[in-house]
């Protein structure tokens, strides 16, 4: 009689590895050494989590990325030396793989609203980190956008207020006049005649009671629509 082959057996998963895979890579960003401390001892109790490095400026924060790439950077919004908003933007061309999570303390939407349009995948409220921020770190691990419910809320209101007072149309004119562009050059830009911006012009000083361009600058710069 034949011997009926034995099928192979099975081998047992390799867990280190199952982990591995599991696991988010996180890299915290923040020029205060305690508040580093609570944010890593806070991700560090997640199951899923790992803090693999720690920066404290800016320029330690690209090296960081660049040695590590880690899959989540967590930044704080207002640390000091250069623009975290910068920073955001450099990173989202130098390493698309990594999200970038912000923390902010500030009370405007317009940060917000400016780290998001930069590239940051979620926005955070520093004060609400506990119990916020972990679920923050896994959804924009998964490439999905967070936003506190607070900041959200904030963001709203800033969305309503403009939609009431002028048009689409004359939101993204006042946007380009407030960056400096000439009539001329924003009638260009899109697609419409000069005396058609002239006239979105017109409506939108009367709309806003301003009238000077330095106003619609400071307008502009209020609500978000132009970089401080």
């Amino acid at each position: 009689m034949e011997a009926i082959p034995q099928s192979a057996p099975k081998r047992k998963p390799n867990l280190s590895v199952v982990q591995e895979v599991a696991t988010i890579r996180v890299l915290l960003a923040d020029d205060h050494a305690m508040m580093r401390r609570s944010l890593h001892l806070l991700l560090a109790g997640e199951h899923d989590m790992e803090v693999i490095a720690e920066a404290h400026d800016h320029p330690s924060v690209t090296e960081q990325v660049d040695l590590h790439q880690p899959h989540v950077l967590v930044l704080d919004l207002r640390m000091s030396g250069a623009s975290s908003i910068d920073t955001i933007r450099t990173l989202g061309d130098r390493a698309p793989e990594t999200k970038i999570v912000v923390l902010t303390m500030e009370e405007s939407p317009v940060f917000a609203q400016h780290a998001l349009a930069a590239g940051a995948a979620a926005v955070v409220s520093k004060d609400r980190a506990d119990e916020e921020l972990p679920e923050a770190v896994r959804m924009a691990s998964r490439g999905e956008t967070y936003v506190s419910p607070r900041v959200a809320a904030r963001l709203s209101a800033l969305e309503e207020e403009l939609s009431d007072r002028l048009s689409q149309r004359e939101v993204e004119v006042l946007r380009m006049i407030a960056l400096g562009h000439t009539s001329v050059e924003v009638a260009h830009k899109l697609q419409l005649s000069p005396r058609t911006i002239e006239t979105h012009r017109a409506h939108i000083h009367t709309k806003l009671g301003l009238t000077t361009r330095a106003e619609l600058v400071d307008y502009a710069l209020g609500r978000g629509l132009i970089g401080a």
